[in-house]
Parts: C-alpha cells; structure tokens; sequence
C-alpha cells in the first residue's frame, strides 16, 4: 500500500515548522545570538515591526500548508506544494549566506533545505492517481 500523498506533503510541511521553531528557540539560547536579538539588530539586518511581519508572512507558508495539503484538489495542492517548497528553500538557502552563522543554525538549516527539496519531488512526482 502506497501513502497518501496529502498525508506525506502535510507531514513534510509539519517537520519543516518544527525545524523553523526549534532552530529559533535553539538561537535564544545562544548568548551572541540573544543579544544582538535585545539590541534589535542582527548582522546588518535591523529587526523592526516591519521586519518581523515579513517574516511572519513567511514562516506562515509552511503553518498553512500543513492544512491545505490536506485539503486542497490536486492541481492547486501540487502547484503550491512546489511554489511554496521553492520559495522557502530559496529563502533558507539565502539565510546561510548572511553573516556568521551559528553551528545549530548551519545544522537546522540542512535539515529545512533538505525537507523542502523532498516537498517539491514529491510534489512534483505526485500523479492523480496516487
């Protein structure tokens, strides 16, 4: 019996989320990391109201799919799982060029760029009838 490809993207989609999480909340626990967080500047990236919706925007992609790889009809399930999938590999694969990164952070972000290459193959190789 093969899985369900809902189920597979959904759960793909729920790992990627707790990946994000966990490489934040690991990132508070670093000392450097958490002052230049309370000092409201990071690198050369200044954290402002409108930084932290841009990034709300974003970590919002994987919540939703969670849900809507669940729910959607095929053809839009399938084209979102591999637009979103990009978009996010694209923007974590960016993140890894920005500045010193931390050895968890370096170790997360494998971990994310990985899970959203499998979302996009999966997405990608998913045919109606499975």
């Amino acid at each position: 019996m093969q899985a369900n490809p809902r189920i597979v993207l959904s759960a793909l989609w729920i790992l990627l989320t707790v990946n994000f999480i966990f490489c934040d909340v690991f990132t508070l626990m670093h000392a450097a990391d958490l002052r230049q967080i309370l000092n409201g500047q990071v690198g050369d990236m200044e954290i402002t109201q409108e930084f932290l919706l841009a990034f709300g925007f974003i970590m919002e992609i994987p919540m939703l799919m969670i849900v809507l790889s669940l729910v959607l009809k095929y053809q839009l399930n399938r084209i979102l799982n591999i637009i979103f999938g990009i978009l996010l590999l694209i923007v974590q694969a960016w993140s890894l060029g920005v500045g010193d990164n931390t050895l968890h952070y370096i170790f997360f972000s494998i971990i994310e760029i990985l899970t959203c290459a499998t979302i996009i193959w999966y997405a990608w190789k998913w045919n109606k009838i499975t």
